[in-house]
């Protein structure tokens, strides 16, 4: 691992993990998507605000490049990184333990929350 850089792809992709909602919404109800604004907050304090437009591969590009080696289909996610603030980015670094409550809030989608559980 390099310094600076750190692989997050198991931590989103375990069993149980990449909560999704509370609902739905699809491209075609927004004005603009690819300027949404969106805010994490753990215990109620901001840890990250940004901008879908501040992406480092737009929605358009991801289509684009999926569809060239998978069938894109009605219902299908595709998933993208995460703005600046995560916790392993602190130095120190702060993860969620357990009790911690995360809401990611999208205006004119919802806010997903979900409590931090020990297994």
């Amino acid at each position: 691992m390099r310094h600076g850089k750190f692989n997050v792809t198991q931590g989103k992709n375990f069993d149980r993990s990449g909560a999704v909602g509370p609902w739905m919404v699809t491209a075609d109800e927004f004005d603009g998507y690819d300027r949404l604004t969106v805010t994490t907050r753990i215990n109620g304090a901001q840890r990250q605000h940004d901008s879908t437009a501040n992406l480092l591969f737009s929605f358009t590009y991801l289509i684009r490049y999926l569809s060239t080696f998978m069938t894109l289909k009605t219902g299908d996610i595709i998933t993208t990184g995460t703005p600046t603030g995560a916790g392993a980015r602190f130095d120190p670094p702060r993860f969620l333990v357990p009790g911690d409550t995360v809401e990611v809030e999208v205006p004119g989608v919802g806010v997903l929350r979900n409590h931090v559980v020990d297994e």
